[in-house]
């Protein structure tokens, strides 16, 4: 129940007060969510009309595409605008459907993310056995699996935080709604919620992170029996996940593993996993791999 709320909207501190500064940054988001938008559709579209395109890892890159879009939409639009006004407000209950759609995607993602690492792990380890495991419904179950973890995920964040008191200060030094500047305006002592998003987004990045890391070992073990060729064309398969983990889940650990705090470099840090990885998985995804960039010419062709 709200009936101990008395705030009803919210103050966005952003990046920077100076209007230079904020001119800047409203061209940089900008131009980054059109090419993120652009980008991530065009894969979308390219894998859906493209029937060369069906293996299992360019199903999971078309779903991890569609959420990197929602994703960027949660989160860019608003942050755009709010540099083009003075006073940066979001009411309460548009403060917490962002949370509850930023964390949607967010946990997805990881979720996704770790599919993706098992699909190149049986791909590369069990190659003659790859399309008997990585069946339709093996790939339709990873991403119900996802999809319900992200949701799980969100909705836990969102009941912890929605049943707080929230009757001071409404001023959050971020350029969106996050848990742990919540925490900080929350009329009561949040602790124990604190160590709870710990155990939830920030196990959660950690236990998906481990297992990563280890599905690499067993890809680079594997390589071992592999010609010189074969070893390339591995690795540099594997390189593109791998640059995508790292962008977005070391910032995520940095973010949410640890007591509630706020820093600020975390505006930053944040700005790599919405921001910055959703626009740039379509380049690393599509620059370099030949049957992507020879399917999106095809298509364009035809248009």
């Amino acid at each position: 129940m709200r009936q101990n709320k008395n705030i009803t909207e919210f103050v966005l501190l952003g990046f920077s007060q100076d209007p230079d500064v904020q001119k800047a940054l409203f061209v940089m988001f900008l131009l980054t969510y059109i090419v993120s938008m652009v980008g991530n559709l065009l894969i979308v579209v390219t894998i859906i009309a493209s029937p060369s395109l069906g293996s299992p890892m360019y199903f999971f890159l078309d779903c991890l595409s569609f959420v990197d879009a929602v994703y960027s939409t949660s989160i860019s639009p608003v942050l755009i605008i709010d540099l083009l006004c003075d006073k940066k407000t979001i009411s309460f209950q548009a403060c917490m459907g962002q949370l509850f759609i930023d964390h949607l995607c967010g946990g997805t993602d990881i979720f996704l993310l770790a599919g993706m690492a098992y699909d190149r792990c049986v791909a590369i380890c069990k190659p003659l056995h790859y399309l008997t495991i990585m069946n339709h419904q093996v790939c339709m179950l990873f991403l119900v699996l996802a999809v319900t973890g992200g949701f799980l995920h969100s909705l836990f964040q969102i009941v912890f935080v929605y049943s707080l008191p929230f009757c001071g200060p409404n001023v959050i030094d971020h350029f969106f709604c996050d848990m742990y500047p919540l925490l900080e305006l929350a009329c009561t002592d949040t602790y124990f919620i604190g160590l709870t998003v710990v155990l939830n987004g920030g196990a959660i990045c950690m236990v998906i992170f481990t297992l990563l890391l280890i599905s690499y070992g067993v890809i680079l073990n594997s390589l071992k029996t592999y010609s010189q060729e074969g070893r390339r064309k591995a690795l540099f398969t594997c390189s593109s996940h791998i640059t995508v983990v790292v962008l977005f889940y070391i910032p995520c650990i940095f973010i949410y593993v640890r007591p509630v705090s706020n820093f600020p470099i975390d505006k930053f840090m944040t700005v790599f996993y919405t921001v910055i990885t959703p626009m740039l998985n379509p380049f690393i995804y599509t620059l370099r791999n030949s049957e992507m960039r020879n399917a999106i010419e095809k298509l364009l062709c035809k248009s």
